[in-house]
């Protein structure tokens, strides 16, 4: 029987199963690949990162919490970011899961392929919502503004973002501002966190 394919079936329909991820991705820069050096300036964040917020926003309670930061790299010009926290009670007993949000710290490379002090943050939530940041790294300071944000048609109408990161005696602060829902540019979260990892 003649195949109506001439071509035939593709080389990896039948191929064997595949090994694991060959490529070590790390936090702890005493092992795994060099950090790139477009990365150097945001050196101090590579991390696994632990600690407490307060978060609150005109249209919400205050509320207490804590988080998991982790923040790794593979040795190209870019740091994975991932970001979970929970709520506490009175006692800070966990009371349920809070936000999550994924996403990338890209180094913006000049004409050279040299790392300059200009960032730009891709950032996704389980809520619908995708942020573009920009901003610039100055010393062990982080700042970032969204650029653009895009959200699901069952997402919370979030239209802007700014964020402040630092490293104050060896533990990563931030403080978070958010628009939404009709609220102008307002203080969302903040939160200490120390490094338990890397």
């Amino acid at each position: 029987m003649v195949s109506d394919n001439p071509i035939g079936p593709p080389p990896w329909l039948n191929a064997p199963p595949v090994e694991p991820y060959p490529y070590e991705e790390t936090y702890d820069l005493r092992k795994g690949p060099d950090l790139h050096p477009a990365l150097l300036g945001l050196l101090p964040y590579v991390g696994l990162w632990r600690g407490r917020g307060r978060g609150g926003f005109p249209s919400i309670e205050d509320f207490d919490y804590a988080q998991e930061i982790r923040i790794t790299h593979d040795g190209r010009p870019f740091l994975y970011y991932e970001s979970r926290a929970w709520i506490l009670d009175e006692q800070s007993r966990p009371v349920r899961p809070a936000g999550r949000e994924v996403g990338w710290w890209r180094a913006v490379l000049d004409a050279d392929g040299r790392g300059t002090d200009e960032l730009e943050v891709l950032l996704t939530t389980p809520t619908g919502i995708m942020e573009l940041h920009l901003g610039k790294v100055t010393g062990t300071r982080v700042e970032i503004a969204t650029d653009a944000v895009v959200r699901t048609a069952t997402a919370k109408e979030v239209t802007g973002g700014h964020r402040l990161y630092g490293i104050v005696e060896g533990a990563l602060l931030y403080a978070q501002e958010m628009a939404a829902v009709g609220h102008p540019l307002s203080p969302h979260l903040s939160a200490r966190l120390v490094r338990v990892g890397g």
